[in-house]
């Protein structure tokens, strides 16, 4: 039994009733759906039928009185009233099949060839393609709108980056007008660096690069760009989005000015405080000395300016260590035995302040390029720290993993962790939260371990402990 849902209505446009009972007998035939058709058979009453939307397909003669089939359809179309619609004729004629698939029509059927059998199969195509017709619009309408609005600057151009549409954010970028940017080039607002990058890559499409945006006026801006290439009909275009980064770009360079300035203001502040201190030693020792003075006690204020002035060379050496390219002798290095000959100086430490030490190694090889000594110096300044962070005792866990191109080694204390704060500035010169510290110790740390080409990344919670990760190439990578 057919259901109500199946129901499907029917408008024949002819001005022959004879032709239409022929046709509708024919659609009666159909077993496979209820139909409900009405017939009409004057031009302007059947565009208002149309312009109604009462019907799910549209049957229309050829021949309409003054007007024809055609006209109907390209009125109805013309008005934005897009429907199904089969065009009937007496005769079969190929110019009328091409002009009526480009007036709007589905499909174009001959009366005298007409059976159930093929009206059921040009109604079925007819009904299918415009619901995908339908959705195709909605999703063209739906992406349209998003491109429109899209904050960031939207474009489709040619292969030679040709403008062909942009949307209201890329003529704000440009500042110029839609009809100023179609069919102006994309780069001719690029910064020449970028432009002749564009020119010399392989390949039409870019994932994330960083380019420099010059508007009419002269503005430059900072984007990020990605374009992909598409294809229809028509050959290949490229889709394009440009986000502007300008005001993200100003706040990281007044923040950086910010923090080099704090950085600098710091260095002076300790360099001055640990300076000062010798110094006044050696004047208090100079204002002691006197040429009535006996030798021996001249020999204790000579003593006191030696020392002092020693100190002060090794601030200097040391400032310069910590900032200055460290030179290593490279050579093939066993990470493992690194690590024994490491902890065997920390040893006495691990003991005295009974620090469980776990070590897990891979039974392999881990050859990494580096300098034995170098190399020493380095982990030693982070397994110190490690200690020094565990006042009450706690675990010193040190590991290795090995896999595809690095050797990875972890450094893991059960300490009293480092606040986020201090961790941006963990490797900065002169940074210390020890009492007596001098914070060049992991400066140096990281001066090492960079000119061996090493990544290292600190995780840390306060009260859990501290993590150092340290990434090296293998030899053999």
């Amino acid at each position: 039994m057919k259901q109500d849902s199946d129901l499907l209505k029917i408008l024949i446009v002819d001005d022959d009733e004879e032709d239409f009972f022929i046709t509708s007998s024919y659609i009666n035939k159909i077993g496979s759906r209820n139909f409900e058709i009405e017939w009409c058979y004057k031009y302007d009453d059947a565009l208002d039928h149309i312009k109604s939307e009462n019907f799910n397909i549209y049957l229309i003669d050829y021949h309409l009185g003054a007007k024809t089939g055609l006209d109907l359809i390209k009125d109805a179309t013309d008005n934005g009233w897009n429907h199904p619609f089969i065009l009937l004729t007496g005769k079969g004629n190929h110019q009328v099949d091409i002009l009526a698939m480009q007036a709007g029509a589905v499909d174009y059927l001959i009366k005298s060839e007409l059976d159930p059998e093929k009206l059921e199969r040009s109604i079925r195509y007819a009904i299918e393609r415009d619901k995908s017709l339908k959705a195709l619009k909605a999703n063209e309408r739906k992406f349209r709108n998003i491109f429109e609005r899209a904050a960031d600057a939207a474009f489709i151009s040619s292969k030679d980056y040709v403008f062909l549409d942009v949307n209201q954010a890329a003529e704000n970028m440009f500042e110029k007008s839609k009809d100023e940017l179609l069919n102006s080039c994309l780069l001719d607002f690029l910064s020449e660096q970028d432009k002749e990058s564009f020119l010399n890559q392989e390949g039409l499409e870019i994932d994330n690069k960083e380019v420099t945006v010059v508007s009419s006026s002269g503005a430059v801006k900072y984007c990020i760009i990605s374009i992909s290439k598409e294809f229809d009909e028509n050959g290949n275009y490229l889709q394009g989005i440009l986000h502007d980064i300008t005001n993200l770009k100003k706040v990281e360079k007044s923040k950086l000015r910010l923090e080099k300035q704090g950085m600098a203001d710091r260095l002076v502040n300790v360099l001055a405080h640990e300076v000062r201190n010798p110094l006044n030693n050696i004047n208090l020792s100079l204002d002691q000395i006197s040429p009535e003075g006996s030798a021996e006690e001249n020999s204790v204020f000579l003593d006191i300016i030696k020392r002092n002035s020693k100190r002060i060379e090794v601030l200097i050496a040391e400032l310069l260590n910590s900032s200055r390219s460290t030179t290593i002798e490279e050579k093939p290095v066993e990470l493992k035995f690194v690590l024994d000959e490491t902890l065997k100086v920390a040893m006495d430490r691990l003991t005295l302040k009974k620090i469980k030490l776990q070590k897990n190694f891979p039974d392999g090889d881990c050859i990494i390029s580096g300098d034995l000594e170098k190399l020493k110096i380095a982990l030693l300044n982070i397994i110190i720290n490690a200690i020094e962070a565990m006042e009450q005792g706690g675990e010193l866990s040190i590991s290795i993993t090995s896999a595809g191109e690095f050797h990875t080694l972890k450094i893991s204390d059960t300490g009293c962790g480092i606040s986020e704060e201090n961790i941006s500035r963990l490797f900065e010169p002169y940074f210390t939260a020890k009492r007596n510290g001098m914070g060049l110790g992991l400066a140096t740390t990281l001066n090492i371990l960079q000119s061996h080409k090493a990544e290292v990344e600190v995780e840390s919670q306060l009260g859990v402990g501290t993590t150092f990760t340290i990434n090296f190439m293998c030899l053999n990578a």
